[in-house]
């Protein structure tokens, strides 16, 4: 039996299919290098697609042949990064320190903290000797990793407020140098023009008064 559908349930069922791929985006696939005697797989969080500026967090995952892991503690390891492209002499331009980690099912493997300082291709660069001699044969392996994106500049913060000036208060030594109104003299004047004026009244009473014969 043939089933025929109109373009209207085909293009539902093509939407359908595309919201199901937005709401579960593939996963990317860990990166495996695989050496003389050993595996490594490795890992950048978040998502393989580190910021420029922003700390990302690489670890990467040893295993033997069989499968046993080899963890950080068996191997003098040390991780270096590069950026791209670049010259077989170019010194490496990070050196992160090597901390045994644990991520997903992976116990005590080698990892570190990359600070990428610009948008670019870099190359980590792993290598590692055994602890013991002739426990594994000594390895180097790589990964490029792209930086596409910077991290978000910090927001500004609000410009403080300036405090208002507050007018200029005189000095209390200012204050009690200033003259004094005289106090005594205020008390004193009066009286004088009042002995003043019983003084003329007096000439004038003996200049019109006449004496007793």
């Amino acid at each position: 039996m043939v089933y025929q559908f109109s373009n209207a349930a085909v293009t539902i069922g093509l939407l359908l299919l595309a919201a199901n791929s937005l709401a579960h985006p593939p996963v990317l696939a860990h990166k495996v290098e695989v050496t003389a005697d050993v595996a490594g797989t490795w890992h950048v969080e978040p998502n393989h697609a580190p910021k420029a500026g922003e700390p990302a967090q690489v670890w990467i995952a040893l295993t033997r042949k069989g499968g046993e892991l080899l963890p950080l503690e068996q191997g003098n390891c040390q991780l270096q990064v590069y950026a791209l492209p670049r010259a077989a002499a170019d010194p490496p331009l990070l050196t992160p320190t090597l901390q045994a980690v644990s991520a997903e099912q992976y116990q005590g493997i080698p990892g570190a903290e990359v600070v990428f300082p610009k948008i670019g291709l870099y190359e980590l660069e792993l290598g590692c000797t055994p602890k013991t001699a002739g426990d594994f044969t000594p390895f180097q392996m790589s990964y490029e990793v792209t930086v596409a994106t910077a991290a978000s500049p910090p927001a500004a913060s609000p410009l403080a407020e300036e405090p208002t000036a507050q007018p200029a208060q005189p000095n209390q030594t200012e204050k009690a140098s200033q003259p004094q109104p005289d106090l005594a003299w205020g008390t004193i004047a009066p009286l004088i023009g009042l002995v003043g004026l019983g003084v003329a009244g007096l000439v004038i009473v003996k200049r019109f008064v006449k004496p007793p014969v």
